[in-house]
């Protein structure tokens, strides 16, 4: 049965991702993890632009998406991370593959949208 699962990610953390191959080799390791199938090979970019440096890497997964945006000027940095899954979507995987990064503080909601759009906030 396919499920409509997402996670929406706020973090900062000490130790941002900030070279490409690493970044898609994490991706790739995440969406084998969450039991998901990669459409294609993930696209990063770098930008180097003043006030708004930092990573962006996107995956299509099988009817399903990832997105990792890092601001890496500021510290700690910001990582905001989007995994939509068309299955059963385990956020403690999630949450294991993030300590990579050292965060220091984590927000995040999960929403459910299956039938309609519910969002649960952690408890």
């Amino acid at each position: 049965m396919v499920k409509h699962n997402h996670i929406i990610i706020r973090a900062n953390v000490i130790n941002p991702p900030q070279d490409i191959r690493f970044v898609k080799k994490w991706i790739k390791k995440l969406t084998k993890a969450i039991g998901m199938k990669m459409l294609g090979q993930p696209i990063a970019h770098y930008v180097n632009t003043k006030g708004n440096k930092g990573l962006t890497c996107l995956a299509i997964l099988n009817t399903s998406h990832i997105a990792l945006h890092t601001w890496d000027e500021s510290y700690p940095a910001l990582l905001q991370l989007d995994v939509y899954s068309c299955s059963a979507l385990d956020k403690k995987i999630v949450f294991e593959y993030l300590e990579q990064f050292k965060p220091k503080e984590i927000n995040y909601v999960t929403i459910d949208r299956e039938k309609s759009i519910r969002i649960n906030s952690p408890s």
